[in-house]
């Protein structure tokens, strides 16, 4: 098991593509189409002997361009199988058109998300200015479901749909001891698995991330409720208690369930915070709560920002603790149960999401 960093400017960067090279050879993730990366993916395979078309197999974590961008290709190249959960395949096989380029999905957001209509231009030009061919060629695609296991690069890799980033976001679960070329990570002093449970690692994707929260809302607007569906996949990853987790980003983390419980500590926090901004300021837009969250906001932000806050307040609503009127959300309960309106972990009491 290999990981290969890959640059990356128009999103987070520094995305992982890992490469599982034993009885067969695959790839989990590809990154995104352009040529810098592509390039930087060539040069990181050729480092262990293997060529576009040798891939026998890929495992998307999820729909993202930079995660899938570039799974069409490589398939054309040596005919991989490519597998992604049910619910983000028509974005990967180019059935369904995504936000960023279908104009009537862009107004009908934008609107519910009170943005006006010079920052829904920037965005706009945006979209313009880094193109579709960030997604690649669409790719022919065999649809998973939470719990079934494919066999890939000499391990058998079970997908746990971890919906909340996207709508089929799927971590792929194994057992490190069958990896190619890969040591298992161990528990670094925790207690261990309960029972006799073998040890067992998850790629990851974007449901859990080293550095930053993954964005919920804006990362794609199909996910119904959100918060709440990433709040459940969050607990979940908690319970399983995997030994290490390798992101879609960055470095691996070592105490996954940690770091989840920590970034459900970190939406309890931001929910007190939209709270307090509609108890200072009245009854504000998904943008103005945006706004007073995150500042000015650049490029790719300027979606993921209010599509964050609007998560924060559709959750807000649905538990009756504010009221949609119009574009606006209107305080109707000023002393909510913040913490009922998540799950809860054995974690909860030694975390703190407060920094994130």
């Amino acid at each position: 098991m290999k990981l290969i960093q890959l640059g990356n400017t128009v999103f987070e960067g520094a995305n992982d593509v890992y490469l599982l090279d034993g009885e067969t050879t695959a790839l989990v993730d590809t990154g995104v189409a352009l040529p810098d990366v592509r390039a930087d993916l060539e040069a990181g395979l050729a480092e262990n002997g293997v060529a576009f078309a040798d891939v026998d197999a890929i495992a998307l974590t999820h729909w993202h361009p930079d995660h899938a961008g570039l799974a069409g290709e490589i398939q054309a190249a040596g005919d991989a199988d490519v597998y992604v959960h049910e619910a983000d395949a028509p974005l990967v096989d180019g059935t369904e058109t995504p936000l960023a380029a279908d104009p009537d999905l862009q107004r009908e957001t934008f609107d519910r998300w009170g943005l006006p209509e010079a920052d829904q231009e920037r965005l706009r030009d945006f979209f313009d200015a880094v193109g579709t061919d960030l997604s690649g060629r669409p790719a022919e695609v065999t649809t998973i479901a939470d719990g079934d296991v494919v066999e890939v690069g000499g391990v058998a890799l079970e997908a746990v749909h971890l919906p909340g980033h996207t709508a089929g976001l799927a971590g792929f679960a194994f057992d490190p001891r069958e990896a190619p070329d890969h040591e298992p990570v161990g528990r670094s002093g925790r207690e261990p698995r309960k029972g006799s449970a073998a040890p067992e690692e998850l790629f990851a994707g974007d449901a859990l991330l080293p550095q930053y929260t993954p964005n919920v809302g804006g990362a794609d607007v199909r996910v119904d409720a959100p918060l709440a569906a990433y709040g459940r996949s969050l607990a979940r990853i908690v319970e399983r208690d995997f030994d290490a987790a390798h992101p879609g980003h960055r470095e691996r983390i070592d105490d996954p369930s940690r770091r989840a419980a920590t970034i459900l500590d970190h939406h309890r926090h931001r929910t007190r915070r939209v709270l307090d901004v509609l108890a200072d300021g009245g009854p504000a837009t998904a943008w103005e709560v945006s706004a007073a969250l995150f500042g000015d906001l650049v490029d790719i932000h300027v979606l993921h920002g209010p599509g964050e806050a609007f998560a924060h307040l559709d959750h807000l609503a649905d538990a009756g603790v504010v009221e949609r009127d119009g574009v606006r959300y209107r305080l109707v309960d000023p002393d909510p149960d913040v913490d009922g309106l998540f799950p809860t972990t054995p974690l909860d009491d030694v975390v703190d999401g407060s920094a994130d």
